[in-house]
């Protein structure tokens, strides 16, 4: 029963503690790696098919650093007191989990919609999104914090404890190695996959690597949210129909169930550093945006979470039961 415990342990600890920023988080690590990698490879790669084979390796190298060194230090713990090895199981996985903090962000930005502070609300929303706020009104505001909520679900929260889970069945292997490997390969994703310069070659093979990691618990996710709205043929319909038009693989869909699911619609134009880009439309307008309905939002997030731990634990109990016979 060890497994399990790590997860529910993993689940328990972020909701209760979150990420306290005094401590070193496993993702600053990955991220000085990525940042001192990078300093070096745009300086000796060239553009081109050069810089492409170089992000490449970068993304190989910090994805297997970082599954290693957990894997490492889970076994090394165990070794010295099993009791020391599974505390630190939890502490690991929690760390790879957003969700707490994720919810705070948002809830935060809530908060100040709701005392009618708008200026402090686009300042709190700057800390996790990547749109310009400045100019924002009050429906933006909760369109944009809804929006990063649902994206931040699947790459925040269920993607590493989907791979914490696939790693848990896989013999040998164990919850952590995983999870930090599609941490580092998110980590790579924010940090370098974009397609401006001096990005665009170096962070390419980053980019499609996350996105072809996160497009199975992606769809997991959607289809958890769909059975847990109690109307999983409307949803699933509504984000077979909105979800493709989105260039992301995979954005358009975690977005597209929480706006299925809430009965809103997200989508629309967004500025950044001053270009305006036009989203896809996702789901019908059939209620407001309002504080109210993206701290359903909230729960929605919780929820989708939680069905993974079921679909973990029913998995587990399942191989149990075959062990047996």
């Amino acid at each position: 029963m060890e497994t399990p415990l790590v997860w529910l342990g993993a689940v328990l600890l972020d909701r209760w503690l979150g990420d306290p920023p005094a401590w070193l988080h496993p993702v600053q690590v990955m991220g000085w790696l990525i940042d001192v990698l990078t300093q070096a490879g745009l300086k000796g790669f060239q553009p081109g098919w050069p810089r492409k084979l170089g992000g490449a390796l970068l993304a190989l190298t910090v994805i297997g650093a970082s599954a290693l060194g957990a894997g490492l230090t889970v076994t090394l713990a165990r070794n010295i007191n099993p009791y020391f090895g599974l505390t630190l199981e939890i502490i690991g996985l929690a760390s790879c989990l957003a969700g707490q903090s994720l919810a705070a962000a948002v809830q935060a930005v809530l908060d100040a919609v709701n005392q009618g502070d708008l200026p402090l609300a686009r300042r709190r929303l700057a800390y996790f999104v990547g749109r310009d706020t400045e100019s924002l009104n009050e429906t933006d505001i909760l369109r944009a914090a809804l929006e990063s909520l649902a994206e931040n679900t699947v790459d925040g929260v269920t993607a590493p404890f989907f791979y914490a889970l696939l790693g848990s069945f896989l013999p040998g292997v164990g919850p952590l190695p995983l999870a930090f490997a599609y941490k580092a390969a998110s980590t790579l994703d924010s940090m370098v996959g974009y397609r401006r310069e001096p990005y665009a070659d170096w962070g390419w093979f980053s980019a499609r690597l996350e996105d072809g990691l996160t497009w199975l618990p992606c769809r997991l996710t959607v289809l958890i949210l769909a059975l847990i709205s109690r109307r999983p043929r409307q949803v699933l319909a509504l984000c077979q129909r909105d979800a493709p038009q989105d260039p992301s693989p995979n954005s358009g869909w975690s977005e597209g169930v929480f706006a299925a699911v809430l009965g809103v619609q997200l989508g629309g134009e967004n500025r950044y550093q001053g270009e305006v880009k036009r989203k896809p439309f996702l789901g019908e307008p059939r209620r407001s945006l309002t504080p109210a309905l993206v701290e359903e939002g909230l729960i929605l997030s919780r929820s989708a979470l939680g069905g993974f731990v079921l679909l973990g634990l029913l998995g587990w109990a399942l191989g149990s039961l075959i062990t047996r016979f």
